[in-house]
């Protein structure tokens, strides 16, 4: 049996709605997935959006979508203002990724920042597992991202998976978003013989089968290790273009949508990412 292909796409501008941003850039760019912020991305404020007449429009067509929280949200922070702001906050993206038929909302996993590991990954299982029982069935998927390892972060190797899904419960609306240059940074040597290999072996052992969702792919401008979080076009940094190609025929990654996080101005740079993903794909 032939495995599914992965969709392959980009997080894309939004402004004055999916119609005249998201969908008509992604067509201008050849993606097949789209991935969003619904709200400002670096900050607090919860816009209400217009999600009906979103909604109607992704209706007409088959493209999947994905909202990326903001990166504010820290679900590990010591201030109990942060962390209810970071509760409201992804509740507005599952609430507002609902509306828009989003199959899931992407959460970076967070930082302990100034208190021990212990006390931010109980607070996650208090806060939390409560909003992941919020989810309805047909609602979109809570997405973990690790991190690329700078700081006191939550999470930035796969196997750092493993104590979420326990304080979590392995609940059935929880899944991984995989970015490929948070995992290289991390110390997960994609550019490796096996490094591809290996690291999704990993992530499957650690998290089970099926979870892995969604996957960011970006290369990188730093060495393996170097816990920098800096991403580069497809193919122009340290992890090269053959770790996608090998990413691609992982059985744990049959049908998952990849999404491009690629610097340069666009479109250009975008497009000739995705044709370079397709390309990797097709071989």
């Amino acid at each position: 049996m032939t495995a599914p292909q992965s969709p392959i796409g980009a997080h894309v501008p939004v402004a004055g709605g999916l119609a005249t941003g998201g969908l008509k850039y992604a067509a201008e760019i050849g993606a097949e997935a789209i991935q969003v912020f619904v709200a400002n991305p670096r900050g607090w404020a919860l816009p209400e959006g217009k999600p009906a007449e979103d909604a109607k429009l992704l209706a007409r067509t088959d493209v999947p979508v994905y909202v990326h929280a903001p990166y504010l949200v820290n679900f590990g922070s010591p201030s109990e203002e942060t962390l209810a702001k970071s509760i409201a906050t992804v509740r507005h993206s599952l609430v507002r990724g609902r509306a828009i038929g989003a199959r899931g909302v992407v959460v970076h996993t967070g930082s302990a920042v100034s208190q021990s590991y212990d006390a931010a990954m109980a607070q996650i299982h208090d806060h939390v597992l409560p909003l992941l029982e919020e989810i309805p069935d047909d609602g979109p998927d809570l997405l973990l991202e690790p991190m690329a390892g700078q700081g006191k972060m939550l999470c930035a190797k796969v196997q750092d998976l493993g104590p979420f899904f326990e304080r979590l419960e392995h609940h059935p609306k929880l899944g991984v978003c995989f970015d490929t240059c948070h995992a290289f940074a991390a110390g997960h040597d994609l550019a490796a013989p096996g490094g591809v290999k290996d690291a999704m072996d990993a992530l499957v052992a650690t998290v089970g089968e099926g979870r892995l969702k969604l996957v960011h792919a970006n290369d990188s401008k730093d060495v393996c290790g170097s816990a920098k979080d800096r991403h580069e076009n497809i193919g122009a940094g340290r992890i090269g273009e053959q770790p996608f190609a090998d990413l691609f025929r992982h059985p744990a990654v049959a049908g998952v949508p990849f999404i491009i996080e690629t610097p340069g101005r666009a479109p250009e740079p975008h497009a000739k990412d995705i044709t370079t993903l397709k390309s990797l794909r097709a071989d």
